[in-house]
């Protein structure tokens, strides 16, 4: 099979314009508006001006390609016109390749790591355009890569409607929450609910250290759900004070994050005793007056999160911080400890249906993984 470089098919237009020039309603798209994978998420118009600086246009033939922080594979398809970010190079390929063929080779894991790997700059990686379009791709037979997109796309679709089913189990939780509490008025504080407010330390090591002890990153709370495969290795000798280990019923909280996920709070079930809080994340004992499936709810809950959003602060750039003082003095409706206990009954069994529908996303990421791999060495 014959194998290109990425240049050879496919250009990165750069067409930049300006926010006065940019028309009323026009689709805006940034990297906080991709996710991982390449779906699109909270898109909208901008009007003409609203925008602080230049953007690059794009249309339907093009990928958007998030070239900050590569490693994210904030690689998506539109399937319509706009701006987008300038962290966003549009891709667009020749009529020798399909569109689809070439989005499906980019978001394979080890290329994903490939661009990575050329990626420059140490705190905030990016991809130039010039070291993007040196990636290697194999090339077919254009209806050969437009049924091997096809086969892909089918599959994907299935993924996409199991990741829909676990949004809208995620959302039941917030509705349940809603419906037991949502007219009650504030009469506490989260110091009532809160007992102890423990924050760990920014402690890395090499990734072959043999230490048991991992120490968590952000990111394994900010989707809601407590990810303790989110970790990094602790130095060897490294020994974690007890009170940094998360335990099961703790309430995980992140201090500092960006100003969309800062406050972002999770429960801790099932871990395995040894991981460990970075100095970003706080753990949370509930006092006994409170149930910690209800503090969860409570803290992700919009009034909440509004709250928290706007008691944070920061010097610069998008990451924002909240103090033990200001997230402990925000009101909050306390009930008796039995409805809250009520809810938290409803809760886990919304919470046995979400682990079902993960375990059945984990098969279909196995299969499509497995389908991308045949698909481009020539075995589909």
């Amino acid at each position: 099979m014959t194998h290109v470089s990425l240049g050879q098919i496919a250009t990165i237009d750069r067409k930049a314009v300006k926010p006065e020039d940019i028309v009323n309603g026009t689709t805006y798209v940034g990297l906080e508006n991709i996710v991982s994978g390449g779906e699109f998420v909270s898109i909208g118009p901008v009007a003409n001006g609203e925008l602080a600086s230049g953007k690059f246009e794009f249309d339907e033939r093009h990928i958007l390609y998030g070239k900050l922080r590569p490693y994210l594979a904030k690689i998506a398809v539109p399937s319509f016109n706009g701006v987008c970010s300038t962290d966003i190079l549009p891709i667009r390929v020749s009529s020798s390749a399909d569109k689809m063929y070439v989005a499906h080779f980019l978001r394979q894991t080890h290329i994903v790591n490939q661009v990575n790997g050329l990626a420059a700059g140490a705190n905030l990686p990016r991809i130039s355009p010039s070291s993007l379009l040196t990636i290697q791709l194999p090339l077919p037979p254009l209806d050969e890569q437009r049924r091997i997109a096809a086969i892909l796309d089918k599959a994907d679709e299935l993924r996409t409607k199991r990741r829909e089913a676990l949004a809208h189990l995620d959302t039941l939780t917030q509705s349940i929450f809603h419906s037991m509490f949502g007219e009650a008025l504030p009469d506490a504080l989260l110091s009532d609910a809160i007992g102890r407010l423990v924050g760990g330390k920014n402690v890395v090591g090499p990734d072959d250290s043999p230490n048991a002890f991992r120490v968590l990153k952000i990111s394994s709370v900010t989707s809601g759900q407590y990810l303790e495969t989110e970790s990094k290795p602790l130095p060897e000798d490294y020994e974690p004070p007890r009170d940094h280990v998360v335990r099961d019923g703790d309430v995980i909280i992140s201090r500092a994050n960006t100003t969309e996920l800062v406050g972002a709070s999770a429960l801790a079930e099932s871990t395995n005793g040894t991981s460990v809080l970075p100095d970003k994340l706080w753990r949370a004992v509930p006092t006994s007056r409170t149930n910690s499936r209800f503090l969860v709810a409570t803290l992700q809950s919009a009034a909440v999160r509004g709250e928290i959003s706007r008691r944070s602060s920061g010097s610069g750039g998008s990451m924002k911080n909240i103090s033990q003082p200001k997230l402990l003095s925000i009101p909050i409706a306390l009930p008796p400890l039995e409805l809250q206990q009520t809810f938290a009954t409803r809760v886990a069994a919304v919470e046995r249906l979400k682990e079902t529908n993960r375990n059945h996303l984990a098969e279909l990421d196995t299969l499509f993984a497995s389908l991308q791999h045949r698909a481009f060495n020539g075995e589909l």
